[in-house]
Protein backbone atom coordinates (compact mmCIF):
# COMPACT_ATOMS: atom_id res chain seq x y z
CA UNK A 1 0.00 0.00 0.00
CA UNK A 2 1.21 3.52 -0.72
CA UNK A 3 2.07 5.98 2.02
CA UNK A 4 -0.81 8.19 0.92
CA UNK A 5 -3.24 5.58 2.24
CA UNK A 6 -1.66 5.45 5.69
CA UNK A 7 -1.41 9.22 5.80
CA UNK A 8 -5.12 9.44 5.10
CA UNK A 9 -5.90 6.91 7.82
CA UNK A 10 -3.75 8.72 10.36
CA UNK A 11 -5.25 12.10 9.53
CA UNK A 12 -8.78 10.79 9.76
CA UNK A 13 -8.08 9.15 13.09
CA UNK A 14 -6.53 12.27 14.61
CA UNK A 15 -9.01 14.89 13.52
CA UNK A 16 -12.71 14.32 12.73
CA UNK A 17 -12.78 17.54 10.68
CA UNK A 18 -10.25 16.12 8.24
CA UNK A 19 -12.76 13.34 7.46
CA UNK A 20 -14.55 15.83 5.27
CA UNK A 21 -11.67 16.37 2.84
CA UNK A 22 -8.82 14.75 0.95
CA UNK A 23 -9.03 10.99 1.20
CA UNK A 24 -6.53 9.05 -0.89
CA UNK A 25 -6.43 5.24 -0.92
CA UNK A 26 -5.05 2.48 -3.09
CA UNK A 27 -7.88 0.05 -3.68
CA UNK A 28 -7.72 -3.73 -4.05
CA UNK A 29 -7.34 -3.44 -7.82
CA UNK A 30 -4.17 -1.44 -7.18
CA UNK A 31 -5.63 1.87 -8.38
CA UNK A 32 -5.04 5.09 -6.46
CA UNK A 33 -8.38 6.72 -5.61
CA UNK A 34 -8.91 10.29 -4.47
CA UNK A 35 -12.08 11.60 -2.80
CA UNK A 36 -12.56 15.20 -1.77
CA UNK A 37 -14.81 14.30 1.16
CA UNK A 38 -16.43 11.37 2.95
CA UNK A 39 -19.21 10.29 0.57
CA UNK A 40 -22.83 11.00 1.38
CA UNK A 41 -24.17 9.03 -1.59
CA UNK A 42 -22.87 5.48 -2.12
CA UNK A 43 -23.43 2.99 -4.94
CA UNK A 44 -22.79 -0.38 -3.30
CA UNK A 45 -22.04 -3.44 -5.38
CA UNK A 46 -21.26 -6.20 -2.86
CA UNK A 47 -19.96 -6.87 0.66
CA UNK A 48 -23.12 -5.33 2.08
CA UNK A 49 -22.64 -6.57 5.63
CA UNK A 50 -18.98 -5.54 5.68
CA UNK A 51 -19.96 -2.07 4.52
CA UNK A 52 -22.35 -1.76 7.48
CA UNK A 53 -19.87 -3.33 9.91
CA UNK A 54 -17.12 -0.87 8.99
CA UNK A 55 -19.14 2.27 8.21
CA UNK A 56 -21.75 1.78 10.96
CA UNK A 57 -25.53 1.49 10.87
CA UNK A 58 -25.96 5.13 9.83
CA UNK A 59 -24.23 4.38 6.55
CA UNK A 60 -27.34 2.50 5.38
CA UNK A 61 -28.92 5.90 4.73
CA UNK A 62 -26.09 6.75 2.32
CA UNK A 63 -26.83 3.89 -0.08
CA UNK A 64 -28.40 5.35 -3.24
CA UNK A 65 -27.80 2.39 -5.59
CA UNK A 66 -27.30 -1.36 -5.22
CA UNK A 67 -26.37 -4.38 -7.24
CA UNK A 68 -29.53 -5.85 -5.79
CA UNK A 69 -29.62 -9.50 -6.89
CA UNK A 70 -26.57 -10.71 -4.90
CA UNK A 71 -28.30 -9.49 -1.75
CA UNK A 72 -32.05 -9.74 -2.33
CA UNK A 73 -32.01 -12.90 -4.48
CA UNK A 74 -28.94 -14.77 -3.25
CA UNK A 75 -29.64 -14.01 0.43
CA UNK A 76 -33.38 -13.23 0.61
CA UNK A 77 -33.74 -13.93 4.33
CA UNK A 78 -30.70 -11.79 5.08
CA UNK A 79 -32.17 -9.09 2.83
CA UNK A 80 -35.49 -9.33 4.71
CA UNK A 81 -33.72 -8.90 8.04
CA UNK A 82 -31.94 -5.76 6.85
CA UNK A 83 -34.92 -4.23 5.07
CA UNK A 84 -36.96 -4.72 8.26
CA UNK A 85 -34.30 -2.63 9.98
CA UNK A 86 -33.80 -0.21 7.05
CA UNK A 87 -37.06 -0.14 5.01
CA UNK A 88 -35.70 2.49 2.60
CA UNK A 89 -33.41 -0.16 1.07
CA UNK A 90 -36.43 -1.63 -0.72
CA UNK A 91 -36.68 1.52 -2.86
CA UNK A 92 -32.99 1.87 -3.71
CA UNK A 93 -32.35 1.69 -7.51
CA UNK A 94 -30.68 -1.41 -8.90
CA UNK A 95 -27.70 -1.10 -11.26
CA UNK A 96 -27.65 -4.77 -12.26
CA UNK A 97 -25.78 -7.98 -11.57
CA UNK A 98 -22.41 -9.11 -12.92
CA UNK A 99 -23.47 -12.77 -12.84
CA UNK A 100 -26.19 -12.35 -15.45
CA UNK A 101 -24.41 -9.61 -17.45
CA UNK A 102 -26.90 -6.91 -16.44
CA UNK A 103 -24.35 -4.84 -14.48
CA UNK A 104 -24.78 -1.36 -15.94
CA UNK A 105 -22.38 1.56 -15.66
CA UNK A 106 -25.13 3.82 -17.06
CA UNK A 107 -27.64 2.77 -14.38
CA UNK A 108 -25.05 3.35 -11.67
CA UNK A 109 -24.11 6.78 -13.02
CA UNK A 110 -27.78 7.79 -13.19
CA UNK A 111 -28.10 7.59 -9.39
CA UNK A 112 -25.39 10.27 -8.98
CA UNK A 113 -23.36 8.67 -6.18
CA UNK A 114 -20.27 10.27 -4.66
CA UNK A 115 -18.48 6.90 -4.86
CA UNK A 116 -19.03 3.40 -6.23
CA UNK A 117 -17.87 0.66 -3.86
CA UNK A 118 -17.61 -2.58 -5.82
CA UNK A 119 -16.02 -6.00 -5.47
CA UNK A 120 -12.95 -6.73 -7.55
CA UNK A 121 -14.96 -9.33 -9.49
CA UNK A 122 -17.51 -6.64 -10.34
CA UNK A 123 -14.85 -4.24 -11.62
CA UNK A 124 -13.46 -7.14 -13.66
CA UNK A 125 -16.93 -7.71 -15.13
CA UNK A 126 -17.23 -4.02 -16.02
CA UNK A 127 -13.77 -4.08 -17.55
CA UNK A 128 -11.45 -1.10 -17.87
CA UNK A 129 -13.88 0.63 -20.22
CA UNK A 130 -16.80 0.33 -17.78
CA UNK A 131 -14.76 1.54 -14.82
CA UNK A 132 -13.41 4.42 -16.91
CA UNK A 133 -16.95 5.36 -17.96
CA UNK A 134 -18.02 5.65 -14.31
CA UNK A 135 -14.90 7.64 -13.40
CA UNK A 136 -15.41 9.95 -16.39
CA UNK A 137 -18.76 10.87 -14.83
CA UNK A 138 -16.87 12.10 -11.77
CA UNK A 139 -17.60 9.03 -9.64
CA UNK A 140 -14.57 7.37 -8.00
CA UNK A 141 -14.65 3.55 -8.16
CA UNK A 142 -13.26 1.72 -5.13
CA UNK A 143 -12.67 -2.04 -5.43
CA UNK A 144 -12.62 -4.35 -2.39
CA UNK A 145 -11.75 -8.03 -2.26
CA UNK A 146 -12.88 -10.33 0.52
CA UNK A 147 -13.36 -13.18 -1.98
CA UNK A 148 -9.68 -14.11 -1.98
CA UNK A 149 -10.11 -15.36 1.59
CA UNK A 150 -6.67 -14.22 2.70
CA UNK A 151 -5.86 -12.34 5.88
CA UNK A 152 -3.93 -9.72 3.91
CA UNK A 153 -6.75 -8.81 1.51
CA UNK A 154 -9.39 -8.91 4.24
CA UNK A 155 -7.31 -6.45 6.26
CA UNK A 156 -6.57 -4.17 3.30
CA UNK A 157 -10.21 -4.16 2.18
CA UNK A 158 -11.33 -3.21 5.69
CA UNK A 159 -8.80 -0.39 5.98
CA UNK A 160 -9.66 0.98 2.54
CA UNK A 161 -13.37 0.88 3.35
CA UNK A 162 -12.77 2.56 6.71
CA UNK A 163 -10.74 5.35 5.13
CA UNK A 164 -13.28 5.96 2.35
CA UNK A 165 -16.24 6.05 4.75
CA UNK A 166 -14.51 8.18 7.39
CA UNK A 167 -14.37 5.35 9.91
CA UNK A 168 -10.66 4.42 10.17
CA UNK A 169 -10.77 3.78 13.92
CA UNK A 170 -13.77 1.46 13.66
CA UNK A 171 -12.07 -0.31 10.76
CA UNK A 172 -8.92 -0.81 12.84
CA UNK A 173 -10.93 -2.35 15.68
CA UNK A 174 -12.43 -4.80 13.21
CA UNK A 175 -8.99 -5.53 11.78
CA UNK A 176 -7.74 -6.22 15.30
CA UNK A 177 -10.64 -8.59 15.98
CA UNK A 178 -10.16 -10.44 12.69
CA UNK A 179 -6.40 -10.75 13.17
CA UNK A 180 -6.78 -11.89 16.78
CA UNK A 181 -9.27 -14.62 15.92
CA UNK A 182 -7.30 -15.77 12.90
CA UNK A 183 -4.01 -15.83 14.77
CA UNK A 184 -5.59 -17.78 17.61
CA UNK A 185 -6.90 -20.31 15.10
CA UNK A 186 -3.47 -20.66 13.48
CA UNK A 187 -1.65 -20.85 16.83
CA UNK A 188 -3.82 -23.77 17.92
CA UNK A 189 -3.28 -25.57 14.62
CA UNK A 190 0.48 -25.01 14.81
CA UNK A 191 0.68 -27.19 17.91
CA UNK A 192 -0.54 -30.18 15.89
CA UNK A 193 0.87 -29.49 12.43
CA UNK A 194 -1.03 -29.73 9.12
CA UNK A 195 -4.01 -32.05 9.04
CA UNK A 196 -3.97 -35.00 6.67
CA UNK A 197 -7.76 -35.10 6.50
CA UNK A 198 -9.21 -34.72 3.03
CA UNK A 199 -12.04 -32.21 2.67
CA UNK A 200 -14.73 -32.01 0.02
CA UNK A 201 -16.79 -28.84 -0.14
CA UNK A 202 -19.85 -28.48 -2.38
CA UNK A 203 -22.30 -25.69 -2.98
CA UNK A 204 -25.53 -27.37 -1.87
CA UNK A 205 -27.90 -25.23 -3.90
CA UNK A 206 -29.89 -27.54 -6.18
CA UNK A 207 -30.24 -30.73 -4.20
CA UNK A 208 -28.42 -34.06 -4.36
CA UNK A 209 -29.42 -34.79 -7.98
CA UNK A 210 -27.25 -31.88 -9.19
CA UNK A 211 -23.51 -31.67 -8.51
CA UNK A 212 -22.80 -28.21 -7.14
CA UNK A 213 -19.61 -26.18 -7.39
CA UNK A 214 -16.52 -27.01 -5.41
CA UNK A 215 -13.66 -24.55 -4.93
CA UNK A 216 -10.06 -24.85 -6.10
CA UNK A 217 -8.92 -21.40 -4.94
CA UNK A 218 -10.43 -18.51 -2.99
CA UNK A 219 -13.69 -18.63 -1.07
CA UNK A 220 -14.05 -21.99 0.74
CA UNK A 221 -10.77 -23.18 -0.75
CA UNK A 222 -9.08 -20.25 0.98
CA UNK A 223 -10.61 -21.26 4.30
CA UNK A 224 -9.44 -24.86 3.87
CA UNK A 225 -5.95 -23.65 3.00
CA UNK A 226 -5.90 -21.43 6.08
CA UNK A 227 -6.72 -24.24 8.51
CA UNK A 228 -4.43 -26.79 6.88
CA UNK A 229 -6.92 -29.23 5.41
CA UNK A 230 -6.38 -31.20 2.21
CA UNK A 231 -8.82 -29.78 -0.34
CA UNK A 232 -9.63 -32.47 -2.90
CA UNK A 233 -10.62 -29.78 -5.45
CA UNK A 234 -7.19 -28.18 -5.41
CA UNK A 235 -5.48 -28.71 -8.75
CA UNK A 236 -8.70 -30.06 -10.27
CA UNK A 237 -10.49 -26.75 -10.82
CA UNK A 238 -8.97 -23.27 -10.97
CA UNK A 239 -11.59 -21.23 -9.09
CA UNK A 240 -14.94 -22.99 -8.80
CA UNK A 241 -16.84 -25.68 -10.63
CA UNK A 242 -18.21 -29.20 -10.09
CA UNK A 243 -16.07 -32.25 -9.42
CA UNK A 244 -17.12 -35.55 -10.96
CA UNK A 245 -18.94 -37.95 -8.60
CA UNK A 246 -16.40 -40.65 -9.46
CA UNK A 247 -13.50 -38.43 -8.44
CA UNK A 248 -15.12 -37.56 -5.11
CA UNK A 249 -15.72 -41.23 -4.33
CA UNK A 250 -12.16 -42.13 -5.30
CA UNK A 251 -10.73 -39.43 -3.03
CA UNK A 252 -12.57 -40.80 0.04
CA UNK A 253 -12.92 -37.44 1.85
CA UNK A 254 -12.72 -37.43 5.65
CA UNK A 255 -14.82 -34.25 5.99
CA UNK A 256 -17.69 -33.08 3.79
CA UNK A 257 -18.71 -29.44 3.89
CA UNK A 258 -22.06 -28.61 2.26
CA UNK A 259 -22.41 -24.87 1.77
CA UNK A 260 -26.07 -23.94 2.14
CA UNK A 261 -27.98 -20.71 2.00
CA UNK A 262 -31.41 -19.17 1.41
CA UNK A 263 -31.49 -18.82 -2.36
CA UNK A 264 -34.71 -17.97 -4.15
CA UNK A 265 -36.27 -20.74 -6.24
CA UNK A 266 -33.99 -23.43 -4.78
CA UNK A 267 -36.43 -25.74 -2.97
CA UNK A 268 -33.89 -28.53 -2.44
CA UNK A 269 -31.02 -26.35 -1.21
CA UNK A 270 -29.51 -27.00 2.20
CA UNK A 271 -31.32 -24.27 4.10
CA UNK A 272 -28.93 -22.24 6.23
CA UNK A 273 -28.65 -18.61 7.25
CA UNK A 274 -31.08 -16.05 8.60
CA UNK A 275 -34.34 -17.61 9.72
CA UNK A 276 -33.15 -21.14 8.83
CA UNK A 277 -34.44 -23.94 11.04
CA UNK A 278 -32.12 -26.69 12.29
CA UNK A 279 -34.60 -29.46 11.52
CA UNK A 280 -35.00 -28.48 7.87
CA UNK A 281 -31.25 -28.05 7.45
CA UNK A 282 -30.71 -31.56 8.78
CA UNK A 283 -33.35 -33.00 6.44
CA UNK A 284 -31.71 -31.37 3.41
CA UNK A 285 -28.26 -32.52 4.50
CA UNK A 286 -29.50 -36.09 4.92
CA UNK A 287 -30.76 -36.10 1.33
CA UNK A 288 -27.18 -35.70 0.08
CA UNK A 289 -26.11 -38.82 1.93
CA UNK A 290 -28.39 -40.91 -0.30
CA UNK A 291 -26.11 -40.31 -3.30
CA UNK A 292 -24.63 -43.51 -4.75
CA UNK A 293 -21.53 -44.53 -2.82
CA UNK A 294 -21.71 -41.80 -0.21
CA UNK A 295 -22.69 -44.12 2.62
CA UNK A 296 -19.22 -45.70 2.35
CA UNK A 297 -17.26 -42.45 2.45
CA UNK A 298 -15.14 -41.94 5.59
CA UNK A 299 -16.81 -38.58 6.23
CA UNK A 300 -20.24 -40.20 6.31
CA UNK A 301 -19.20 -43.27 8.31
CA UNK A 302 -17.45 -41.09 10.89
CA UNK A 303 -20.26 -38.50 11.07
CA UNK A 304 -18.11 -35.65 9.71
CA UNK A 305 -20.68 -34.03 7.41
CA UNK A 306 -21.30 -30.33 8.05
CA UNK A 307 -23.62 -27.64 6.79
CA UNK A 308 -22.15 -24.13 6.68
CA UNK A 309 -23.66 -20.81 5.61
CA UNK A 310 -22.42 -19.82 2.17
CA UNK A 311 -23.41 -16.20 2.78
CA UNK A 312 -20.92 -16.07 5.66
CA UNK A 313 -17.98 -16.70 3.37
CA UNK A 314 -15.95 -13.71 2.04
CA UNK A 315 -16.99 -11.50 4.97
CA UNK A 316 -15.44 -10.08 8.12
CA UNK A 317 -17.36 -12.69 10.11
CA UNK A 318 -15.86 -15.60 8.19
CA UNK A 319 -13.27 -16.20 10.91
CA UNK A 320 -16.16 -18.01 12.59
CA UNK A 321 -16.49 -20.50 9.73
CA UNK A 322 -12.73 -21.01 9.63
CA UNK A 323 -12.88 -21.93 13.30
CA UNK A 324 -15.80 -24.29 12.65
CA UNK A 325 -13.76 -26.10 10.00
CA UNK A 326 -10.66 -26.10 12.20
CA UNK A 327 -12.75 -27.69 14.94
CA UNK A 328 -13.77 -30.45 12.50
CA UNK A 329 -10.09 -31.11 11.75
CA UNK A 330 -8.77 -30.71 15.31
CA UNK A 331 -11.69 -31.32 17.69
CA UNK A 332 -9.57 -31.49 20.85
CA UNK A 333 -7.68 -28.27 20.08
CA UNK A 334 -10.94 -26.36 19.58
CA UNK A 335 -13.07 -28.07 22.23
CA UNK A 336 -13.57 -24.74 24.05
CA UNK A 337 -14.62 -22.88 20.90
CA UNK A 338 -18.30 -22.44 20.00
CA UNK A 339 -18.33 -20.92 16.49
CA UNK A 340 -22.09 -20.33 16.53
CA UNK A 341 -21.77 -18.35 19.76
CA UNK A 342 -18.85 -16.35 18.34
CA UNK A 343 -21.03 -15.47 15.35
CA UNK A 344 -23.84 -14.28 17.61
CA UNK A 345 -21.34 -12.14 19.55
CA UNK A 346 -19.96 -10.62 16.34
CA UNK A 347 -23.41 -9.56 15.17
CA UNK A 348 -24.31 -8.23 18.61
CA UNK A 349 -21.15 -6.11 18.75
CA UNK A 350 -20.81 -4.93 15.16
CA UNK A 351 -23.97 -5.33 13.14
CA UNK A 352 -27.32 -3.50 13.21
CA UNK A 353 -29.22 -6.81 13.38
CA UNK A 354 -28.84 -10.05 15.34
CA UNK A 355 -27.75 -13.38 13.86
CA UNK A 356 -31.02 -15.30 14.17
CA UNK A 357 -31.10 -18.63 12.37
CA UNK A 358 -28.94 -21.69 11.79
CA UNK A 359 -25.54 -20.90 10.27
CA UNK A 360 -23.44 -23.96 11.20
CA UNK A 361 -24.66 -27.49 11.73
CA UNK A 362 -23.35 -31.06 11.81
CA UNK A 363 -25.03 -34.30 10.89
CA UNK A 364 -25.63 -36.29 14.09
Amino acid sequence: MKTTFFAAVAALALCPLVAQADITVTDLDGREIHLEHVPERVALGFYYEDYLAVAGAGAADKIVALSRAPWADWRPNQWAAYTARFPALEQVPDFGNADDNTLSAEALIATRPDVAILSSWQTAALGQAGVAQIEAAGIPVVALDYNAQTLERHVLSTRVLGAVMGQPERAERLVHLYKTKTRDTLARIATAGPSHKKIYVELAQKGPETIGNSYGSGMWAGVIDLVGGQNIAKGQIENWGPLSPEYVLAQQPDVILLAGSEWRNAPQAVSLGFGAQEALAQTRLAAYLTRPGWSDLPAVRQHEVYGIYHGGNRTLSDFVYARALAKALYPKLFADIDPAEELRAYYHDWMPIEAQGTFITKMP
